[in-house]
């Protein structure tokens, strides 16, 4: 699932693309991705996009009409871009066809694909800013310069659950899911399994300090990436991490076998010297603990993701 500093390179190679261009024509090509009802998309059609903006995981084009798209790519969701596209909709694509939506602007042709068979991407038309903004899960900005340890220690207690399942709430923190997780965990030295209301303030200030440096740190290399081609490799799996994608791989800090808990479609990868105290945990041993406590499935995540009705 595409992250804050993903959302945030497709945000700039967008506002780059689509700035002060009309929206020429629109194709919906799978009746599961339009979510509203009360704006239809060609309500849309020759107003120019004024801004785009990133709610959360959610990505938001802004119209000079005060209409947005607001769109939340899931697991598989991705956009393509192709400069000086057709002025007319090409034909539509064969059912199994991965391109669930085309857009046709003045400046070229936005597709949003989905790969596999399941169909999770979603588009929200709505009017106004505060109806798009209220698309947001209200999670705390961690790379806004106000944000403070008192505001992170306090989200991160309001409830009692592993460091894994809160830092990816996005009712608590924005924009965090199961890669950049990792990554921050293991720059904090802190286990997964940690219960968020048990560890010390040590420890919390730990975990704000390697939250903070990781997302900088990916969203600087990925925004250096996005200020000269759009972005085309957006994966949750990526070379430089540590542990994420790195399982029965040795860690490069102290050679350890990186770990890795599976549970329904979720994933955790941890290295066990630094992490864990040399502990090695086993799908059957946390089994309870993640029945009470992680999302079985990416449902049950994309329902705790789910804005609330208006």
């Amino acid at each position: 699932m595409p992250e804050l500093p993903d959302i945030e390179a497709y945000r700039l190679a967008l506002d780059r693309a689509l700035r002060g261009h009309a929206l020429l024509w629109v194709q919906l090509n799978h009746p599961f991705l339009l979510r509203s009802v009360d704006v239809p998309p060609e309500a849309t059609l020759e107003s120019r996009i004024v801004a785009v903006h990133r709610y959360g995981k959610r990505i938001a084009l802004e119209f000079s009409n005060d209409l947005f798209y607001v769109f939340h790519l899931m697991i598989a969701g991705r956009f393509k871009w192709k400069p000086a596209g057709p002025v007319v909709p090409p034909a539509r694509p064969k059912t199994k066809s991965g391109a669930l939506a085309r857009f046709g602007f003045e400046s070229g042709v936005l597709t949003l694909t989905e790969a596999g068979s399941k169909r999770r991407a979603s588009l929200y038309v709505v009017a106004g800013a505060k109806q798009a903004a209220a698309m947001n899960r209200g999670g705390i900005e961690l790379l806004d310069s106000g944000t403070t340890l008192v505001e992170f220690s306090a989200a991160l207690r309001s409830e009692n659950h592993t460091l894994k399942r809160s830092l990816t709430d996005p009712r608590l923190f924005s924009g965090i899911g199961n890669s950049y997780s990792d990554e921050i965990l293991f720059a904090a030295r802190l286990s997964p399994f940690s219960m968020s209301q048990s560890i010390s303030d040590a420890e919390a200030s730990r975990l704000f300090s390697a939250a903070v440096s990781v997302l900088q740190e990916w969203l600087d290399r990925l925004l250096a990436e996005a200020a000269t081609r759009f972005p085309t490799k957006v994966t949750a799996f990526r070379h430089e991490m540590h542990v994420h994608g790195k399982y029965n791989q040795p860690c490069d800090v102290c050679g350890t076998l990186v770990q890795r808990i599976r549970y329904a479609e979720n994933e955790c990868d941890y290295c066990p010297t630094c992490q864990t105290g040399g502990k090695v945990y086993a799908d059957r041993a946390l089994s309870r603990l993640l029945k009470s406590d992680w999302p079985r499935t990416v449902e049950e995540l994309e329902k705790l993701d789910r804005p609330p009705r208006t």
